[in-house]
C-alpha cells in the first residue's frame, strides 16, 4: 500500500463510471496530489467522450482516452488463441487478457507523464486487483500502487452514493438502486456476476444476456462462413482480408445472430473462492473451433498433443494474472513455434449455438487421402508393419500379465 505523503502524481485506470468517478475525487481528496486519467477503448460498446467530460470536470489536467482494440486483438487475443486457452476447461479468458494491456499503458503513461503511482478500481476480493498489481511490478518495479478498495470506508453502496452526492459527481438514475449484477465487456466478451447470479443453482435471467441472442431464437437456418488462418492468426472472413479487431467484430456479429457463446460457470478465483459468472463469447467461441480444426490437419500428432498438455498451465497463468511471467513467455515461443504450418482455411456452419466444422484445407495438410485411404493405397502403407509395431507395444502389457498370473502386484 502506497502512503499518500510519498505520492506526487497517480495514473488511474478511470472508466467514466460511478465506482471509479468516485475513486477519481477520493484521490485528489485523500493523497491530495495530480491525478492523470487513463480510458481504453477494447470494444467495450460504451461512448468514451463521456469519460474524458467528466474528468475535465474533475479538474484532471492530463487526460488520455485510447482506442486500443487492434492492439487488444494483435497482441493479446491471437496470441492465446494459438494456444485454444480455456481456464478449468472452459472459459476463454476475456476479462483475463485485457488487464495486462490496461496495465502496460498505465504504466507506459506513467513513465510519459512523470507519475510515481498508478491506481485501478478493482475490488479486493477478485482476482483483477491481482491481474493488473502483478502486470505494474513486473513491467516497473519501483512503482507505487494505489487500491482505493483496500484502504478507504467507503464499504457499502450507500457510502460510496453519499460521498458521490457529497462531492458533486453525478448519478445515473439507474445508478441509484442496487444494480441487479455487474458487467465487465470488451471486444471478446461480456462477464455477468454478483448479485442476482450469485445463486449458482438459478438459471440466469434473459436480461443478464448482451452479446448474444438465446439459441431458441436464433434463425431456424444455418449460417456458413469461412475463415482463412495464416501463422495460426485468423486473417480473413469469407476470402474478405480482415484487420484483427475488424476479424473479432464479424464473428461477434455472426456468434450473436446465432446464439452462440453462452457460459454459465462457477470458477476457482486465484484469491480462493469460487464465484459464478455469466460469459458471452460469440466470436472467440466460433475462433476456438476454427483455430482447433486448422490445427487438426497441419500439426504434427505429437507436437499437437504437447501443446495440449501445456493449455491448462497457460491459461492458468493469464487468469491469475501472470501474463508478463517468464514462464507465460516461455510457453508463448513454444506455442508460437508450432504455429507456422497452421495457414489454411475452415469452413463452419453456425446454428443455434451450436459451432459445427464441415471443412478444412491446407497448402500445408498432413492428411495423406492416399494413405488413409481403405482403397488399394498402392504401396503408401504396409499393413505388415502394424504386426511388429503391436508387438513391441504389447511387450510390457505381457511381461505384466505373467508376472500378475503367478500372484504379483501392479
Amino acid at each position: 500500500m502506497a502512503h499518500t505523503k510519498d505520492v506526487k502524481k497517480i495514473v488511474l485506470a478511470y472508466s467514466g463510471g460511478l465506482d471509479t468517478s468516485v475513486i477519481l475525487r477520493w484521490l485528489q481528496t485523500n493523497y491530495g496530489c495530480e491525478v492523470v486519467t487513463f480510458t481504453a477503448d477494447l470494444g467495450q460498446g460504451e461512448e468514451l467522450e463521456p469519460a474524458r467530460r467528466k474528468a475535465e470536470l474533475f479538474g484532471v489536467k492530463e487526460i488520455f482516452v485510447e482506442d486500443l482494440r487492434e492492439t487488444f486483438v494483435r497482441d493479446f487475443v491471437f496470441p492465446m488463441f494459438r494456444a485454444n486457452a480455456l481456464y478449468e476447461g472452459q472459459y476463454l479468458l476475456g476479462t483475463s487478457i485485457a488487464r495486462p494491456l490496461i496495465a502496460q499503458r498505465q504504466i507506459e503513461i506513467a513513465e510519459a507523464v512523470g507519475a510515481d503511482a498508478v491506481a485501478h478500481g478493482a475490488t479486493g476480493k477478485g482476482n483483477d486487483q491481482v491481474r493488473f498489481e502483478l502486470a505494474y511490478y513486473a513491467l516497473k518495479p519501483d512503482i507505487k500502487v494505489v487500491a482505493p478498495w483496500r484502504e478507504w470506508e467507503l464499504t457499502s453502496r450507500t457510502r460510496l452514493l453519499e460521498f458521490a452526492e457529497a462531492n458533486q459527481i453525478p448519478i445515473a438514475k439507474d445508478k441509484r438502486g442496487e444494480a441487479p449484477f455487474s458487467v465487465d465487456a470488451n471486444l471478446l466478451h461480456s462477464s455477468s456476476e454478483g448479485k442476482i447470479l450469485e445463486d449458482p443453482a438459478i438459471e440466469p435471467d434473459e436480461i443478464v444476456y448482451q452479446r448474444t441472442i438465446s439459441p431458441e431464437a436464433a434463425p431456424d437456418h444455418a449460417t456458413i462462413i469461412s475463415i482463412d488462418f495464416a501463422g495460426g492468426d485468423a486473417v480473413a472472413i469469407n476470402g474478405e482480408a480482415l484487420s484483427p479487431a475488424t476479424i473479432l467484430t464479424r464473428l461477434n456479429e455472426y456468434g450473436r445472430a446465432n446464439g452462440i457463446g453462452r457460459l454459465d460457470l462457477v470458477e476457482n478465483r486465484f484469491v480462493g473462492m469460487k464465484s459464478r459468472g455469466v460469459y458471452e463469447t460469440p466470436g472467440g467461441t466460433v475462433l476456438l473451433a476454427a483455430h482447433r480444426a486448422m490445427e487438426s490437419i497441419t500439426l504434427d500428432r505429437e507436437a499437437g498433443h504437447l501443446k495440449d498438455s501445456l493449455m491448462p498451465r497457460y491459461a492458468e497463468l493469464i487468469y491469475n494474472g501472470f501474463w508478463f511471467s517468464p514462464e507465460r513467455r516461455m510457453l508463448q515461443a513454444a506455442i508460437d513455434a508450432s504455429q507456422h504450418s497452421v495457414t489454411g482455411q475452415v469452413r463452419l456452419k453456425l446454428y443455434k449455438g451450436n459451432v459445427i466444422v464441415i471443412g478444412r484445407s491446407s497448402p500445408h495438410s498432413l492428411y495423406s487421402t492416399r494413405v488413409v485411404t481403405f482403397e488399394d493405397d498402392q504401396g503408401a502403407y504396409n499393413q505388415q508393419d502394424a504386426a511388429g509395431f503391436i508387438k513391441l507395444n504389447a511387450l510390457r502389457l505381457r511381461l505384466g500379465a505373467a508376472i500378475g498370473r503367478r500372484g504379483g502386484a501392479l
